[in-house]
């Protein structure tokens, strides 16, 4: 059975696609198939799992706009089992694109069903706004991952986050439920970060994660490498964080 995941939140900096990148690592590295889809058209995961860019000739956003195969647009990464559908600069113009198109909520969910059964999960790492873009991830998936830092404002704009998903739940995906909140740079040593984790635990209970990702050198480090913090460093904090991650979502699902 498989499973898409998207990876939201309209706010920025908050370890979405750090997050993509590293459970999308470790659940390969625990044995299950994985496909990344980038649709954030900052490219991050894309050049995190070691994707040059410039080379790709075949992305999302020539799936959404142009009907491109997807199979032509999946590369394969350092990481057995673990693949990845980068993304382009070019994703920026799509929503404008997509206006005009039949559907236009549905068609990353069309994208992705051909090959959905190839894979145990399939995670999508969405942009930081909650366009048409994330509308379409939102629409795809069976459920939705919410990273939350260990900040101040971290509350701010979940709410807007929550309506949106309870406004797709009830016109366009029925079945998205939320997998869970992830709180993420957390420290232990700033009583700021146990009064977040306290509030946010104390809001949504039993949909807060077990697992929490702590604030990592090694973490923020190996993008620049283009590598997932596991193949990096897999003694660090950060590599032990998400891996348990992985453990959790896979205990969760099977």
């Amino acid at each position: 059975m498989s499973k898409i995941i998207a990876l939201a939140n309209q706010k920025g900096g908050v370890g979405k696609t750090t997050t993509t990148m590293n459970l999308a690592a470790s659940l390969a590295t625990l044995e299950k198939s994985v496909l990344v889809v980038d649709a954030d058209p900052q490219a991050n995961a894309s050049s995190g799992l070691g994707v040059d860019i410039k080379e790709v000739e075949c992305s999302i956003y020539e799936c959404i706009v142009n009907k491109a195969d997807v199979r032509d647009a999946i590369y394969t990464t350092d990481i057995e089992g673990l693949d990845i559908i980068p993304s382009h600069i070019d994703l920026v113009g799509a929503e404008i694109e997509m206006l005009n198109m039949d559907h236009r909520e549905k068609i990353i969910q069309q994208v992705l069903a051909p090959i959905r059964e190839d894979y145990d999960y399939i995670l999508i790492d969405c942009s930081p706004s909650l366009g048409l873009i994330t509308v379409n991830a939102l629409t795809a998936a069976d459920s939705v991952i919410i990273p939350v830092q260990c900040e101040y404002f971290a509350l701010e704009g979940i709410s807007k986050l929550l309506n949106t998903i309870k406004i797709i739940k009830s016109k366009l995906n029925p079945r998205l439920e939320i997998e869970g909140f992830l709180l993420t740079m957390y420290d232990s040593r700033l009583r700021l970060a146990n009064q977040i984790y306290d509030e946010v635990k104390r809001h949504f209970q039993e949909l807060v994660f077990k697992t929490v990702i702590q604030r990592n050198v090694k973490l923020s480090e190996s993008p620049s490498h283009g590598l997932p913090v596991i193949l990096y460093d897999a003694d660090s904090a950060g590599s032990k964080n998400y891996l348990a991650l992985a453990k959790e979502i896979i205990n969760k699902n099977d």
